[in-house]
């Protein structure tokens, strides 16, 4: 893979369209043999916790935990931001496969070393 998408997602269970758009776009470009990681920010840490996307399907859209799941069989991982999971009193043993905490310093050679960030 020479090419490297950075996803960076903000939204969470709250808005499940907001939250599952950024996992269509990572499959597909997955599916194009591009390198994809998403950073997790604000209430998109929530994502990462097992079993919370059991529970988020938008409308007309494939079910987020089976999105998840393709994400993370084709390679895919997500950085989270740690001071947004602290503030939500969450423990990272409940961590779903492919997410792993990240300082704001990673994420940013994250974003650097991409050839194009997608925001949502």
């Amino acid at each position: 893979m020479s090419e490297k998408l950075v996803i960076v997602c903000t939204h969470g269970p709250d808005d499940p369209e907001l939250a599952t758009i950024p996992f269509v776009m990572a499959t597909a470009a997955q599916a194009s043999d591009v390198e994809v990681v998403m950073l997790m920010q604000a209430r998109a840490v929530l994502l990462a916790r097992q079993g919370i996307a059991n529970h988020i399907h938008a409308e007309n859209f494939p079910p987020l935990a089976e999105l998840l799941d393709v994400f993370v069989e084709m390679g895919g991982k997500m950085l989270l931001c740690g001071p947004c999971f602290k503030s939500r009193q969450l423990s990272d043993d409940i961590l779903v496969e492919g997410a792993e905490m990240a300082n704001a310093g990673a994420q940013i050679a994250e974003i650097m070393s991409a050839t194009n960030v997608l925001t949502y």
